[in-house]
C-alpha cells in the first residue's frame, strides 16, 4: 500500500511541476497569452500521458482526489485508501509547485495572485471534471483500460481550450497551484468554489456513467 501511496504522491508532484513549470516557461518565452496557453497545454498533455502510463500499473494513477472519491462511492476503494491517496495527492501537488518554483529561481512557496472567479469558470470546471470521470469510467466499463492514458490526456488537452476555466478538474492540483504566482496560479480565495465545482462535476460524471451503462 505504501508503494501505491508514494506513486500517487510522486505522480501528482510531477504533474503539478509540469503544469506550473511549463506555465513559467511559457511566460518567459512569449507575451502572447494564446502562445502561453498552447505551451502549457502541450507540456501538460504529454506529461500526463507519460505519468499515467508508467504509474497506472502501480497505483491506478489517480493523481486526483475526485477520481479516488468516485472509487470510494463505487466501493472500489475503502475510506482509508481515499484518505491516504487524497493526502498523498495534495502533498504531492504542493511539492510539485515548490519544485517548479525552484527550477525557475522563484521563491519556493509563493502565493498566487491570479484571480479565477465567476459562474462561467465554475461551469467550466463542472464540465471538465464531469467529462474526465465519464470517460475514465466508460473506458473501464468497455474494458479499454489500456487506452485511458491517451484518452485522459486528450480530454484534458482539449478542455484546456474549450472550457472557460482551462480545465483544472482536480482539487489537489488546484491546491498546488495556489503556491505559484505564475501563469498557472490560482488565488487562494478562488479555490473553494473551484473545488466545489469539481466535486459536483465528478458526481455528474458518475451519474452519466450510470445512465450509459445501466444495462451492464
Amino acid at each position: 500500500m505504501m508503494k501505491k501511496v508514494f506513486a500517487e504522491f510522486l505522480g501528482t508532484c510531477l504533474l503539478v511541476a509540469i503544469i506550473v513549470g511549463s506555465g513559467i516557461m511559457a511566460t518567459n518565452l512569449s507575451e502572447d497569452v494564446g502562445v502561453q496557453l498552447l505551451i502549457n497545454t502541450i507540456s501538460t498533455v504529454f506529461g500526463l500521458y507519460v505519468l499515467i502510463q508508467i504509474l497506472g500499473p502501480i497505483s491506478g494513477a489517480h493523481f486526483n482526489p475526485v477520481v479516488t472519491l468516485v472509487d470510494l462511492i463505487e466501493k472500489k476503494a475503502t475510506a482509508l485508501t481515499f484518505i491516504q491517496y487524497a493526502a498523498a495527492q495534495v502533498a504531492g501537488a504542493i511539492s510539485g509547485a515548490a519544485l517548479a518554483n525552484a527550477m525557475f529561481s522563484h521563491s519556493l512557496f509563493e502565493t498566487a495572485t491570479k484571480s479565477r472567479s465567476g459562474g462561467n469558470l465554475y461551469l467550466g470546471e463542472i464540465v471538465a471534471t464531469a467529462g474526465l470521470i465519464l470517460l475514465i469510467n466508460l473506458m473501464l466499463a468497455q474494458e479499454k483500460s489500456a487506452l485511458i492514458p491517451v484518452t485522459v490526456a486528450a480530454w484534458i488537452g482539449s478542455a484546456y481550450f474549450f472550457t472557460s476555466s482551462t480545465s483544472f478538474a482536480n482539487p489537489a492540483v488546484t491546491i498546488g497551484r495556489i503556491f505559484s504566482d505564475s501563469f498557472a496560479g490560482i488565488a487562494p480565495g478562488c479555490v473553494t468554489k473551484f473545488i466545489a465545482a469539481q466535486i459536483l462535476g465528478a458526481l455528474i460524471g458518475l451519474g452519466l456513467t450510470k445512465v450509459l451503462t445501466h444495462d451492464k
